[in-house]
């Protein structure tokens, strides 16, 4: 289930400077004697209604007037009224119509816009001078850019990003510094050293000039040591272990980026998938703006401890995933797309997978959060055959689409796949070219789990993550055995392939039975859904009665569960090692339990 929310905004008038310098015909039109207010009138998530209001303070009357400001990268006007407005780049100029230019002493003047994205204004002025009715002296320096953020470090190579820097005229490049020492000049918020030493450490800041070619003080250091040389060792050991993270957990679920720390999870291990961003038209597009990057944190559910301000340039889950990285630096964090719900979207982006693989892309990168993330991971359920949607793409679409975005994303970033586990004859591995994708991916997250449930209601009651097959197994090649033996036979390698854990149970109601195998009169109850629940209330709700191919049950009264304890996840960390498999995954962290018991469980046993 998707929860969708979104956020009422605030009407509070912000008094903010504006940007841009215009000719006038007598004192009488300084903007000394005038101020100009901003008000956002409405908030629909992906955008926005706003309202700019100009008042001469003065004894004389305004014959004109020029509004101007800086948009962050992602916001724009999209249409307005009562001003003409024009842009260049994210520096935008409003222009009195011919009918309201003059404004009395102490009338007011207001023009309206409609916007898209989530920024505010910044750096606004009123006819040349600052919007509160104070005069802007001459050209200034630009201010400091923010402290730049490292992420993809390897042995030899960091790619910084940082947030920009603002001037009264612009900002022309950056000077990115290493050790004080310039190395590169870009116009970017964002730059790719290359040519470092493994295993060494590295000072960085960035510096901005203007269009007057002035600089400014530069600004805080990130602290970077490469990888190799002997001397960083992986926290973790050589294992992929990812943990799924939902953007809807912090609704209804209450769980946040920051339960990461208080249950000890966020140091176990390597990686994050951010869940998911939407796949529509073609293209990767945003699953839900407010949890994404608007969602204001306090400072009690922030992992800095910091509450967020309504004018920071990045909020929302994708700055405390930001604000993570920075306590965890070896964390990779990866943004994945599609999902049950959304990956019907797929059959669109497989028809051109050169412009989807552009889209996504563009998204990830974008240079709000692109230090968030280390690259993208594809969830579709399922390539040529049926999910919640059927797909007929044909076999070759799903190699093709990963061949694009490994094409798009390079060697330096991560991507990644969740896929089938249907290891029966003729079942859904056949379907697609995993074989030929193979390629192009780090690693496959093979989903093995919800093999059986409550979908047949009337069961047989069965384990819905078995690790090898049993006596009276509903459906021979339903296991986590059989799928990694497919995946291996057509050519995938093993450390390639991730084991999938699930942190919930499914079961069902009217059971008499112990075994597996009963009959059933429906789902059992769920806290959020019928025939599920999370390992948390499990454990406790209705403990394990028995075991079966390598995963536990459980009989309560009339209820039949199935689900993964630490102890038959320590079982299966020690199948994945046998089999050479590159890690494991599991989903998701919320269904752990408050001092992350099974996350440790995957930890300590791969």
């Amino acid at each position: 289930m998707r929860f969708r929310h979104r956020a009422a905004a605030g009407f509070a008038t912000l008094l903010l400077p504006l940007a841009g310098l215009v000719g006038l015909a007598s004192p009488a039109q300084a903007a000394s004697n005038a101020t100009a207010g901003f008000t956002k009138t409405s908030d629909w998530g992906t955008g926005f209604g706003g309202q700019w209001t100009v008042k001469n303070t003065g004894t004389s009357s305004i014959s004109s007037w020029t509004v101007e400001w800086d948009f962050p990268s992602g916001t724009s006007v999209t249409s307005a009224w009562d001003a003409d407005v024009t842009s260049s780049g994210t520096h935008w100029t409003a222009k009195n119509k011919s009918y309201n230019g003059t404004i009395a002493p102490g009338a007011t003047v207001s023009f309206g816009f409609n916007g898209s994205g989530s920024g505010s204004p910044s750096n606004c002025k009123l006819n040349g001078d600052s919007c509160d009715g104070t005069t802007v002296p001459g050209d200034a320096a630009p201010s400091a850019p923010g402290t730049p953020t490292a992420s993809g470090v390897t042995d030899t190579s960091v790619k910084l990003s940082w947030g920009a820097a603002t001037d009264d005229k612009g900002v022309k490049n950056y000077d990115v510094l290493r050790d004080g020492a310039k190395v590169a000049t870009v116009t970017t918020t964002s730059y790719s050293d290359t040519g470092l030493t493994a295993g060494t450490d590295y000072s960085y800041t960035v510096q901005a000039r203007d269009t007057a070619d002035q600089t400014g003080p530069v600004s805080a250091a990130v602290k970077v040591h490469t990888t190799g040389g002997g001397t960083t060792p992986p926290p973790t050991g050589d294992k992929v272990k990812l943990g799924y993270f939902t953007e809807w957990g912090i609704y209804g679920r209450n769980y946040n980026v920051k339960n990461l720390v208080t249950s000890g999870s966020a140091a176990k291990i390597t990686h994050i998938n951010y869940a998911f961003g939407n796949v529509t038209g073609g293209k990767c597009a945003i699953g839900d703006s407010y949890a994404d990057y608007d969602k204001a944190f306090t400072a009690d559910q922030s992992v800095s401890g910091v509450a967020d301000t309504w004018d920071q340039p990045l909020r929302g889950n994708f700055n405390q995933l930001r604000e993570l990285k920075a306590k965890y630096p070896n964390l990779k964090v990866l943004w994945s797309f599609g999902g049950w719900t959304w990956s019907g979207g797929f059959a669109d982006a497989a028809k051109n997978p050169a412009a989807f693989a552009q889209s996504c892309y563009d998204l990830v990168e974008d240079p709000r959060w692109a230090d968030v993330f280390d690259g993208i991971d594809i969830d579709w359920e399922y390539p040529n055959a049926c999910g919640l949607t059927c797909d007929t793409s044909g076999a070759a679409a799903y190699k093709n689409v990963m061949a694009a975005l490994r094409a798009k994303f390079g060697s330096t970033n991560l991507v990644t796949a969740a896929t089938t586990a249907d290891g029966s004859a003729g079942g859904k591995i056949e379907a697609a070219d995993y074989a030929g994708a193979a390629q192009y991916v780090d690693w496959y997250n093979v989903m093995t789990y919800d093999f059986f449930g409550a979908w047949d209601a009337k069961g047989p009651t069965a384990p819905h993550s078995p690790l090898t097959s049993y006596s009276g197994i509903p459906k021979a090649g339903f296991t986590t055995a059989d799928a990694i033996a497919k995946f291996k036979s057509i050519g995938v390698p093993a450390k390639k392939l991730l084991v999938g854990i699930g942190f919930y149970g499914r079961g069902w109601t009217g059971v008499t039975q112990d075994a597996p195998g009963g009959t059933a009169t429906g789902p059992a109850a769920g806290t959020y859904e019928q025939g599920i629940e999370d390992y948390k209330v499990l454990k406790s709700s209705c403990p394990v009665t028995g075991t079966v191919a390598g995963t536990a049950y459980a009989h309560c009264g009339s209820n039949w569960w199935s689900y993964d304890t630490p102890a038959t996840i320590a079982g299966k960390m020690a199948w994945a090692k046998d089999q050479g498999l590159g890690g494991a995954f599991f989903w998701e962290f919320s269904g752990d339990t408050s001092n992350g018991e099974l996350v440790n469980a995957i930890s300590s046993n791969l």
